[in-house]
C-alpha cells in the first residue's frame, strides 16, 4: 500500500455532511427510548462509554473507482466529525493485509486492527495443530516466534523485532539508520546503538538462522532487506500490524 497514495490530497476535499431526514409517512405509535437504567444495564459494570470505532472496508482501487482515496475519506469524515462534535478527539490507522487475501474488505479491516469479536471468531476456527510446522522458517508475527525447521529459535525480543521490521517492509532496503530510529525510539543516547552496531545484531540473527541466514540480505553501502524466500512462511495471525497511519 503506497504511503504517498495515503497522503494526497485533494484542492478542495468533498465534505461528509449529515443529510435531513426526508418527510415521513404516518408513524407506527412510538417506541419509547431507552432510560438511562436500561442503557446502564447494557453495559458491563463498572464502565461507560468513551467513543466508538467505525470500522470501513474499501481498497485503495475501489475508492479510486468512486473518485476519492483512503486519505481523502479520512478527511471529509473528520471534518464532518468537527462539525458535529468538535471536541472528539480522533485516530485513524490503515489495515494492511497480504495481497491477495480473500473475504470481505471490513472484516480483513476488523481482523488486522484486533477488533475483538473478530479475533474471538478466528481463533475458534483455527486448527488445533496451529504448533506443527513444515520444514523451513516460520515467522510467527502474532505469537513472536520463530520456528526453524519445526523447532523454536532461542530469538531474544530484540532480534525478533528487527526480522520482523525486515518481514513486514518485504523487498524494501531498510538503511541503518531507519534501524535505529525505529527499534530503539524509545532508547537514551546510551543505549541506541550506532550504525555499526546494527551489522552485530543481523550478525547475530543471520547465526540463528542457521543454514537460512540469506534470507536477510545486505545491501551493500545502504542496509538491509528481506525477500520472499521459498523457505520462509510468514503467519500473519489476526492481522498485519500497520506501519502506516494517518
Amino acid at each position: 500500500m503506497s504511503n504517498t497514495a495515503l497522503l494526497e490530497r485533494p484542492a478542495a476535499p468533498r465534505h461528509l455532511r449529515a443529510v435531513p431526514s426526508a418527510p415521513a409517512a404516518p408513524a407506527a405509535p412510538p417506541v419509547p427510548a431507552a432510560t438511562p437504567a436500561a442503557e446502564a444495564r447494557a453495559l458491563p459494570a463498572g464502565t461507560a462509554p468513551r467513543g466508538f470505532a467505525l470500522y470501513v472496508g474499501i481498497d485503495e482501487a475501489k475508492a479510486a473507482a468512486s473518485g476519492v482515496s483512503l486519505g481523502v475519506l479520512v478527511d471529509a469524515l473528520r471534518r464532518t466529525l468537527a462539525d458535529l462534535a468538535p471536541e472528539a478527539e480522533t485516530y485513524a490507522t490503515v489495515a494492511l493485509a497480504p495481497v491477495g487475501s480473500g473475504g470481505r474488505d471490513v472484516d480483513v479491516v476488523r481482523l488486522a486492527l484486533h477488533e475483538p469479536s473478530a479475533i474471538a471468531r478466528t481463533k475458534a476456527d483455527e486448527p488445533e495443530d496451529e504448533d506443527r510446522a513444515p520444514g523451513g522458517v516460520v515467522v510467527d508475527i502474532s505469537r513472536k516466534r520463530v520456528l526453524i525447521d519445526g523447532e523454536s529459535a532461542a530469538f531474544t525480543f530484540k532480534e525478533f523485532e528487527l526480522l520482523q521490521y525486515l518481514v513486514l517492509r518485504e523487498g524494501r532496503t531498510i538503511e541503518r539508520t531507519e534501524l535505529v530510529g525505529s527499534l530503539w525510539q524509545n532508547a537514551s543516547e546510551e543505549e541506541s546503538p550506532g550504525e555499526r552496531t546494527i551489522d552485530v545484531h543481523v550478525r547475530r540473527l543471520r547465526a540463528k538462522l542457521g543454514r537460512y541466514e540469506d534470507i536477510v540480505r545486505t545491501v551493500r553501502g545502504v542496509g538491509y532487506r528481506f525477500d520472499r524466500h521459498a523457505d520462509v512462511s510468514i503467519r500473519y495471525g489476526h492481522g498485519t500490524p500497520s506501519p502506516d497511519r494517518f
